[in-house]
């Protein structure tokens, strides 16, 4: 059967184009075998279920390893103590008897002892006799224990697990006294460190975390550019489409960071969706920059799982929300701080990321997904300047090319009609906004754009926008003086060079009253910039 790119549950590679993960496990084995208890706590899509599958299989030889999912756990199972304990007896003995454990008679006798007590009928039979249970088991075995657990967020609101992690934590101080696992591996988007249990409960001010001995996991799980290209060197070997592996992998990575589902997605879609598609009549002509381009279009426009969950949380979390608005909109800096709540809940679900201390949104498919999301609200398509937009757009379109100075003109007439009456910090706070509000009619459909977030420091906003296989660089500043505008001048041809463009375009919202509002052409060198005073 041929292989394909896969984006539900685990990819296995004997069917999966997957990324190679040894590199991984030779590093969690290493935490494996220095008796390490950690959760790998990664957004949603992020390949968990896959890599811990993967280490079940990377650990088999050296350990006895029982995987367990608590999604296969319903609400039932976690009422209360007697129940969960009967429960999690259970599977852990169906698991490891798959393990084809060597069985000795001491062994037996733990298993069948455990077996014994553990019944629903039982009810002194809870956690404290499941976990001298598993420590008898774990002292007789000719190979040390390793218990994962994939999904634990589905348990994380139940005061149950809460007392598992107990006496997860009370079993590893006391290793040296009783056997217990080699290594406890949770999984899941929550990181539990920060799950907080109470002492007492007549103590409400006291607290402490069940989770306090896990060992940090920072293993990198996103995909590099190089492991990419391995992905695709194993497609192209199938298929042979002439593709230019290093540049195609270049530009999954540039668009995703190399967040997991994100890479399998577009080259899914690339090898499904865009191949047959008008133009895109052979291999070889999908996996080129056009056809590239059509994924990432395609992506943008659909509704999967993980575009759902961040929509969710959203709205589930308003600090998240208005945080994410200001980082979008204003150009402002935000300082990287992990303990403020709203950039906290931001990495945990992965929209954000530390980039040199500043906050910025994870990739480019996020964020213009998360433009395209506050851009497409009600709100926001009841303005006048979309209206002008929706009614102007037929006008920019010449011979299949976008014609960006026609644009700036009716922006800036439009703009300063609308808004030009309003103070320097409408202009600061609304301006980006009102721009990509209007331009993102004229090319929604045929095109794409998306925000360069590394000059956010310096106060500009780059968009890459992507029309017919065309790219249009054009940058928006705000006016401080022209010693600063000249820079911003050199800085943006720099940038044409990057992409090897000779025209480049420039929004400059000016707050001097006195300002010339027009849009003029600039020649530097072989560079001609169109600026737009607004």
């Amino acid at each position: 059967m041929a292989k394909k790119f896969n984006v539900t549950a685990d990819c296995k590679s004997d069917r999966h184009y997957m990324v190679n993960l040894d590199k991984r496990l030779v590093k969690i084995k290493e935490l494996v075998d220095d008796g390490a208890y950690f959760m790998i706590n990664r957004a949603r899509q992020y390949g968990k279920t896959t890599t811990l599958r993967a280490l079940y299989r990377y650990l088999v030889e050296d350990y006895y390893v029982v995987l367990m999912d608590f999604q296969a756990f319903d609400d039932s199972k976690f009422k209360n103590g007697h129940i969960f304990s009967v429960s999690f007896a259970s599977s852990f003995l169906r698991i490891l008897k798959a393990n084809r454990i060597t069985i000795t008679d001491e062994v037996a006798e733990a298993c069948e002892m455990l077996k014994k007590v553990a019944d629903i009928d039982n009810e002194f039979f809870t956690l404290k006799e499941l976990f001298e249970g598993l420590s008898d088991i774990c002292a007789v075995t000719d190979k040390p224990v390793v218990l994962m657990i994939d999904e634990v967020d589905s348990a994380t609101n139940n005061q149950v697990f809460l007392d598992f992690l107990a006496q997860l934590r009370a079993y590893y101080i006391n290793r040296d006294m009783q056997t217990t696992f080699q290594s406890v591996i949770l999984a899941g988007v929550h990181d539990i460190k920060n799950i907080r249990r109470k002492i007492r409960p007549e103590e409400d001010h006291k607290v402490n975390s069940p989770w306090n001995i896990a060992t940090d996991f920072k293993i990198d799980m996103s995909f590099s550019r190089d492991e990419i290209a391995a992905m695709l060197k194993e497609y192209e070997s199938d298929y042979h489409t002439g593709m230019d592996i290093s540049a195609m992998a270049g530009m999954l990575y540039d668009y995703t960071s190399g967040y997991p589902f994100l890479v399998s997605r577009l080259c899914k879609l690339m090898d499904e969706e865009v191949y047959g598609k008008e133009y895109f009549d052979a291999k070889e002509k999908v996996w080129t920059k056009a056809g590239f381009y059509e994924a990432v279009k395609m992506i943008l426009a659909e509704k999967n799982m993980l575009f759902e969950s961040l929509g969710e949380k959203l709205v589930s979390y308003p600090e998240l929300n208005t945080m994410l608005r200001s980082l979008l909109f204003t150009g402002k800096n935000i300082s990287y701080n992990f303990y403020e709540p709203s950039i906290n809940i931001a990495t945990m679900f992965g929209f954000v990321k530390n980039q040199n201390g500043t906050l910025a949104v994870a990739n480019r498919i996020f964020e213009t997904w998360l433009y395209n999301f506050y851009l497409s609200t009600a709100e926001m398509q009841h303005t006048d300047i979309y209206a002008a937009s929706l009614q102007d757009k037929s006008q920019f379109i010449v011979g299949g090319h976008l014609n960006v100075r026609r644009i700036l003109e009716k922006f800036t007439v439009h703009f300063n009609e609308l808004y030009g009456d309003r103070d320097e910090a409408f202009l600061e706070e609304e301006g980006r906004k009102y721009f990509l509000l209007y331009l993102r009619p004229i090319i929604n459909g045929v095109g794409n754009y998306y925000i360069e977030s590394r000059t956010r420091e310096l106060r500009r906003t780059d968009i890459i926008v992507d029309y017919s296989g065309e790219q249009y660089i054009i940058e928006m500043k705000i006016w401080h003086g022209n010693e600063y505008n000249n820079r911003s001048e050199q800085q943006l041809i720099g940038y044409l060079d990057d992409y090897k463009q000779n025209k480049g375009y420039m929004v400059s919202f000016n707050f001097n009253k006195n300002k010339q509002i027009s849009v003029h052409e600039i020649v530097i060198g072989d560079k001609v910039l169109i600026e737009a005073i607004v």
